[in-house]
């Protein structure tokens, strides 16, 4: 497959962004992603997709050969997510990037209003926007009510989860990543804070708007679906920053205090895997480890019934979840699905909606 630019390179301005979407195991969603993208009122300068030894690349080529003319397709052995984009950053021809991930997908102006805010304010080298999240193909929520944005991103902001960059709305500039050395291919996990604290601290702005434009799905297989490990590699993060950015003192406290946060999520995780599982000992520990860490009154209330009637306190935990789980499922969708009105019509498949938020028509789930 190679790149045909006569449909991608946009009429107006001076900004050509090419759009980089890493595939690994996501043949049934990958033709939605890439139809979102030709579907940009605001056209790409360039589509690459970069497949990181994906198992079902047999599927995945399937899915991706009636576009064969407006993407450009790269093999190469399994590096990670990092590795993937960064071969695609280093292949761009754009002086902007756009990141998708295989899974989600954008609304058709989602390009558009990246691209007015960097034209806003030209000192601008990242913009990123709000996400619709999606479980069975549901919307349930958006990542901005669950995460409110810092007015202002700094490094800061970025050091204590105040401004949080979902890398599928993020457009960046090209010459400022490659600055900032890309990603860094030993994490398999938070690779994307740990790019954008680079970046921040060596001097690129950032800023975001709020409206929700870009469809994030969140599974249970992927790499992002382990909390535990999410949380150990965010910490890997922090003593990444600690150990090679030449920050202040500080700066430096504030890393001791977000990787002792860490660390006490890491417990209560730890906790509740090890309640759910009927070891009482470990659960203990872990509540033991968290409440040193964390002055919460529901870590130490835990504790406290681990240690004064561990049965209850399961039987308690499991008819949480329980009842959680039934609460999730029977959401109604409505308050999101208004998003999608205005770009339902968008496909260029009428086989495939690229823009739908209720899962009609829909890819199927994944594997």
């Amino acid at each position: 497959m190679t790149t045909s630019t006569s449909h991608l390179i946009p009429l107006h301005g001076g900004e050509l962004v090419s759009v980089v979407i890493p595939a690994y195991r996501c043949s049934q969603y990958i033709a939605q992603a890439v139809q979102s993208v030709l579907a940009q009122t605001f056209p790409a300068h360039e589509l690459i997709v970069v497949n990181d030894g994906s198992p079902d690349t047999p599927l995945l080529e399937a899915a991706l050969a009636p576009y064969k003319d407006n993407v450009r397709y790269i093999k190469q052995p399994t590096r990670g997510p990092s590795g993937a984009r960064n071969k695609g950053i280093v292949e761009a021809s754009g002086n902007y990037i756009a990141f998708l991930d295989g899974d989600d997908y954008w609304c058709s102006d989602h390009l558009a209003k990246q691209i007015d805010i960097l034209r806003q304010d030209p000192t601008l080298d990242l913009v990123y926007c709000d996400s619709i999240l999606m479980k069975d193909e549901r919307p349930f929520a958006r990542a901005f009510d669950i995460q409110p944005q810092c007015a202002q991103v700094t490094f800061e902001s970025l050091l204590v989860e105040d401004s949080a960059i979902s890398t599928s709305s993020a457009v960046v500039s090209r010459d400022a990543i490659i600055a900032a050395g890309m990603f860094d291919e030993n994490f398999m996990r938070c690779e994307d804070f740990d790019t954008w604290l680079r970046m921040s601290f060596a001097g690129t702005r950032m800023a975001f708007h709020t409206e929700a434009r870009v469809y994030h799905r969140i599974s249970d297989i992927g790499l992002s679906a382990d909390r535990w490990s999410m949380k150990k590699d965010r910490i890997r993060v922090y003593q990444k920053v600690d150990a090679t950015l030449p920050i202040s003192e500080q700066q430096r406290q504030i890393v001791r205090e977000m990787v002792a946060r860490t660390q006490a999520r890491c417990d209560i995780e730890r906790m509740k895997r090890a309640l759910e599982a009927g070891d009482y000992n470990q659960a203990v520990e872990a509540a033991d480890h968290a409440s040193v860490l964390k002055h919460n009154w529901k870590v130490k209330v835990s504790l406290f019934c681990l240690r004064a009637a561990p049965r209850v306190f399961r039987r308690l935990h499991l008819a949480r979840i329980f009842l959680l789980g039934r609460h999730k499922r029977s959401k109604k969708p409505a308050a999101y699905l208004k998003y999608a009105q205005d770009h339902r019509g968008a496909a260029l498949n009428k086989n495939t909606h690229v823009e739908g938020a209720s899962g009609e028509g829909a890819p199927p789930g994944r594997n």
